[in-house]
């Protein structure tokens, strides 16, 4: 089965109990937690990811299971289209909460690798999914060989692609998941003047065939300001919003608002 490949190098990385050594002796430590730091200055990266605060934030809405049915959405679909003895990607795996329950359903029938660029977000993967292979990582240049991947997850995080097509197989699939329109409109309602509605692209990419394309919609009604507190800040709006909106979303103590996802598997052609 593939693993992680040097990237210094580009040869295969060897898994050995405190690091992982390719054959020209370039050698990465595991973290205490299990993870290796593959990230380097030629790798791309125009940031080191999500912070700690948002990291936790999310960890912490998504142990509530407001987001159970996605996960268990997504693990049907990854654990259908993993091929036994294959191997499954998962680009940007945050703190895990998603590749623990794909690692679970496959049930070492099938490898699993995971990378993020926030290492705050890896050590929390490490911690909590020990039967995956986790580093700390870029996807604009991911540490596996060409061709290596049966299935590529990529759960709200970049779409790379070039490097999504460089390293999935010929046939591989691309499974991704992106918020639809309407999804936490209510939050946004709460929050700003004018709320808006997401954009969400036609579902067409190069190089690919639509396969499967899932749609899920709630809502969420959430009873606890830490609850709302958290979800706001595990999204990219946070970082958006002035002194104004952010003390209305202090004030909230209860919030209604939509959820709308869209699962899309996509089958490589080129």
């Amino acid at each position: 089965m593939a693993g992680f490949c040097c990237p210094v190098c580009g040869e295969s990385l060897k898994n050995q109990e405190k690091a992982y050594i390719c054959p020209n002796r370039h050698s990465f430590d595991k973290a205490k937690s299990g993870y290796v730091h593959l990230l380097t200055h030629t790798s791309g990266a125009k940031g080191h990811g999500d912070n700690k605060a948002m990291v936790r934030a999310r960890r912490d809405f998504l142990e509530t299971g407001a987001y159970a049915e996605l996960r268990a959405a997504v693990v049907q679909t990854a654990k259908k289209y993993t091929p036994n003895g294959g191997t499954l990607l998962d680009s940007g795996c945050g703190e895990g909460y998603y590749t623990e329950a794909i690692c679970a359903a496959l049930d070492g029938y099938a490898e699993v690798l995971g990378f993020d660029i926030s290492k705050d977000a890896v050590n929390l993967a490490a911690k909590r999914c020990k039967s995956a292979q986790l580093a700390v990582a870029s996807a604009f240049r991911i540490p596996a060989s060409s061709e290596s991947v049966d299935v590529l997850t990529e759960i709200f995080s970049p779409f790379c692609e070039a490097e999504f097509a460089r390293v999935l197989k010929k046939n591989g699939v691309l499974v991704e998941v992106i918020p639809g329109a309407r999804h936490l409109y209510g939050l946004k309602a709460a929050v700003y003047d004018t709320p808006y509605q997401n954009e969400v692209a036609d579902f067409v990419r190069t190089g690919y065939k639509l396969e499967e394309h899932l749609h899920l919609s709630g809502e969420l009604h959430l009873t606890s300001a830490r609850d709302i507190g958290n979800l706001f800040l595990m999204t990219p709006y946070y970082y958006k919003t002035g002194r104004t909106e952010q003390a209305r979303l202090a004030a909230l103590q209860t919030l209604t608002t939509e959820t709308e996802f869209h699962i899309l598997v996509y089958r490589k052609t080129l």
